[in-house]
């Protein structure tokens, strides 16, 4: 039997009481290591964390707290090589897909702890933050009123998906931690070794305060019903847990502030009046190509539906299956493989399910199964070829804008006019991120703001911006995460604007020199 991974709470270590649920390597079906978290006091340890935790990280000042992310960021640096392992093991990505996740979580990090070391300057000693200016209460000016934000005095519980269990923790630990804020994470069971093994690097190294961090492994069970009403929550998963969790009493009844990121059919739309081979038209390919295979397609942020002209449907088609029919698929190992396996067996019989499906109301442009896997056996492996499906009635094929297949699964749509492609992109009910590809500027724009309103991001590509755009589906902290409807409604990073959550807003409504005293 493999080793059991503990839990880190109550500023120890501590082991589930079951026998634990066994984690695999998705490529070749072995056992790596078991995970529970059964028999936890889970009351107990969010206790310490809130106690402990939260009075240490409060009695900091953002200055210092931002110093405490670089020496975080600076242990997580000097193991990078190990969690790349962890990475291609249990997660069965290749080396430019494990950098998506852990490069991209050192950059955030590394983002917050430029952003707290500035606002610690501009703060002084301070330990809350100024909202907007001093308003009059009446006509005299003496009193008046004067917002500020100031940590919560709870908890951030993290309850993280299973693609991205590197940035999925940092990307929220940061600002959580910036503001004073402890966390507790819960990672997917299916690549929780990641996560736990980063976790327990940080707590080796001695850099955050006891109950700063905490990290349960295995079942959610009971960890909702730990929470109290100045906790908050930020959840990634799927739409049909994320309405499990809005009717949960510690939501619903003790006003826990949440923070939703959901299922999301997020689109690139090509404007009209580009020809095929314009600048345009190979960049929205490219990108629907490398959004369709980045991480196998298991990103929410990736691309779903490809909104094209119908006059240029067939030219699409054949460079993006072009593009596709190069991408080796199988075991990362091989030095020759360009994609890896999806997480595990249960994510592959969702997406050929999910797959099955919207083939019902479209035609498959191409087949990557038809393609041999690369030293990966295809009853063992959960490896899953990239397909590219396609339907020319936009209107009558519901399925291509209601099911999310989280998987290397996309599927072109053609449309007759912009304001067409505009509302079928308004389709996907609210998604993280659009993409927009043309060449008119003006047109661009418009585009961009008739999207924003159903759109966490509009990523707008031109010839301008062609070497240097961060891509469609990569989350930068400088710019919001989430969106709207069925998205989860939730804003994550942003900048500093992302400290909003873990803060509560207050009106200090007192005389100007009670005010003047704040600094």
């Amino acid at each position: 039997m493999s080793e059991l991974l503990n839990n880190f709470v109550a500023g120890r270590w501590q082991a589930g009481s079951g026998a634990g649920t066994p984690l695999f390597d998705p490529v070749t079906g072995d056992e790596l290591v078991r995970v529970d978290a059964t028999g936890l006091d889970l009351p107990a340890a969010f206790a310490f964390a809130r106690t402990t935790g939260g009075a240490a990280l409060r009695a900091l000042n953002y200055g210092q707290r931002a110093e405490l992310l670089a020496r975080v960021g600076a242990v997580l640096q000097s193991r990078r090589d190990d969690y790349y392992a962890l990475s291609l093991a249990n997660s069965g990505t290749v080396k430019n897909d494990t950098a998506v996740d852990v490069d991209g979580a050192l950059y955030t990090l590394a983002q917050y702890a430029k952003w707290g070391a500035e606002l610690g300057k501009g703060a002084g000693e301070r330990r809350f933050l100024l909202d907007g200016e001093a308003a009059r209460l009446g006509k005299e000016p003496p009193f008046l009123s004067q917002h500020v934000q100031v940590p919560t005095p709870g908890l951030a519980l993290f309850i993280n998906a299973f693609n991205f269990p590197s940035w999925g923790l940092w990307e929220k630990a940061a600002p959580a931690l910036l503001s004073g804020v402890p966390v507790v994470v819960k990672p997917a069971t299916a690549t929780a070794w990641l996560t736990q093994r980063m976790v327990a690097d940080v707590v080796e190294s001695g850099v955050l305060p006891a109950g700063a961090l905490s990290v349960v492994c295995g079942s959610s069970a009971g960890l909702l019903d730990a929470l109290e009403p100045f906790d908050v929550l930020s959840f990634t998963g799927s739409a049909d847990t994320a309405a499990v969790i809005r009717r949960h009493s510690a939501v619903a009844e003790r006003s826990v502030r949440t923070n939703i990121e959901a299922d999301s059919l997020n689109s690139a739309l090509l404007m009209p009046g580009e020809a095929p081979g314009s600048e345009a038209f190979e960049l929205q390919v490219k990108e629907v190509a490398r959004e369709m295979t980045v991480k196998s397609g298991q990103k929410c942020t990736a691309i779903r539906r490809v909104l094209v002209p119908a006059a240029l449907y067939g030219a699409v088609a054949e460079a993006v299956s072009a593009r596709l029919a190069k991408v080796s698929v199988g075991n990362p190992r091989h030095e020759a493989v360009r994609m890896g396996a999806l997480v595990s067996r249960a994510q592959k019989a969702a997406v050929l399910e999910g797959l099955a499906r919207l083939r019902t109301q479209a035609e498959v442009l191409h087949d990557g199964a038809r393609q041999p896997l690369v030293d990966a056996d295809p009853e063992r492996s959960c490896c899953v070829a990239p397909t590219l499906l396609g339907t020319r009635d936009a209107d009558g094929a519901a399925l291509v804008h209601d099911h999310e297949v989280f998987g290397p699964v996309s599927t072109l749509v053609a449309y007759r006019d912009l304001p067409h492609a505009l509302a079928l992109a308004r389709r996907g009910q609210g998604s993280l991120v659009a993409s927009v590809y043309g060449s008119d500027a003006a047109a661009l724009a418009g585009a961009a703001l008739e999207l924003a309103a159903s759109h966490g991001r509009v990523h707008v590509v031109s010839p301008e911006v062609a070497a240097t755009h961060t891509g469609h589906g990569n989350v930068m902290p400088q710019s919001l995460h989430g969106g709207p409807g069925r998205a989860g409604g939730g804003e994550e990073l942003g900048g500093l604007k992302a400290l909003n959550f873990y803060h509560r807003r207050a009106a200090l409504q007192a005389g100007s020199a009670v005010l003047g005293a704040l600094g």
